[in-house]
């Protein structure tokens, strides 16, 4: 895994290499924002259609497509081998784990905004289901990889009972009106988002529905805003499934993030 040299998302050759924060083609001359991380993997039972949206096809230069054996191999090889602006593409919520992890360790405070119908806070101990999908947050802050003072989670709805123990006790931030305090001084913001923040009888097709959510303005808009309020270091994009008109909202909302 190399972050000097991607293919062109234009061209489709293999000549684009860092330039800064982003990418120029030396074929085609396009230059670009970011560089694209795909992670084709979902950690728990049924998740084949989110490993299928990992291929969705966008306008960045792919860096890199991480396929290891088990989540912590996958959280080492993405920390390792990020592009100095990184937009990972998942599979699962796990994919946001390595690329916080590799991020955190170039900033002295990394917020994290987490735009997600579930909580994801979930641990081994008190998950429903059993699936790591459902825990990568949590396993973020009790990592101490970032502090839950600096994390706000935005969109969610669907919590579990031990999750909302966990919010109220802990000092993370919840709504949009909670991300300002997570950002305040921080050095850089990641965001993770999951496309089950959005309204599933909008634009959008998620892997894991819940009703109500975030039109895809209103979510283009947050993060405009967010934009506005602090540096963004990267971005993940989530829990999908591979119908085609899922790509044009990422590829929106990668604009918003100046991506």
């Amino acid at each position: 895994m190399s972050r000097l040299r991607a293919r062109c998302p234009d061209c489709r050759t293999l000549t684009a290499v860092a330039l800064g924060e982003g990418y120029e083609c030396h074929a085609c001359g396009r230059t670009y924002g970011s560089g694209l991380v795909r992670v084709p993997r979902a950690w728990g039972n049924g998740g084949e259609p989110m490993v299928e949206a990992a291929f969705l096809r966008l306008p960045i230069p792919e860096v890199a497509v991480v396929e290891e054996d088990t989540l912590s191999e996958q959280n080492l090889a993405l920390a390792a081998g990020l592009p100095e602006r990184p937009l990972v593409l998942g599979g699962c919520c796990c994919a946001h784990v390595g690329a916080v992890e590799g991020l955190a360790a170039r900033y002295d405070r990394l917020a994290v905004v987490w735009f997600d119908a579930h909580g994801d806070l979930n641990t081994s101990a008190t998950s429903p289901s059993g699936n790591e999908w459902g825990m990568p947050l949590r396993m973020l802050i009790d990592s101490e990889t970032v502090r839950a003072e600096d994390v706000a989670l935005v969109g969610a709805r669907d919590l579990d009972p031990p999750e909302e123990e966990f919010i109220a006790a802990s000092g993370l931030h919840v709504g949009r009106e909670g991300v300002q305090a997570a950002v305040d001084g921080a050095g850089a913001v990641y965001v993770a988002l999951d496309v089950d923040v959005l309204d599933p009888k909008g634009e959008v097709v998620p892997f894991m529905p819940a009703p109500g959510g975030l039109t895809t303005e209103e979510t283009a808009t947050a993060l405009v805003d967010l934009v506005e309020r602090a540096p963004v270091a990267g971005a993940g994009f989530t829990g999908l499934t591979a119908a085609p008109r899922n790509a044009s909202a990422l590829v929106r909302f990668t604009q918003a993030l100046g991506l």
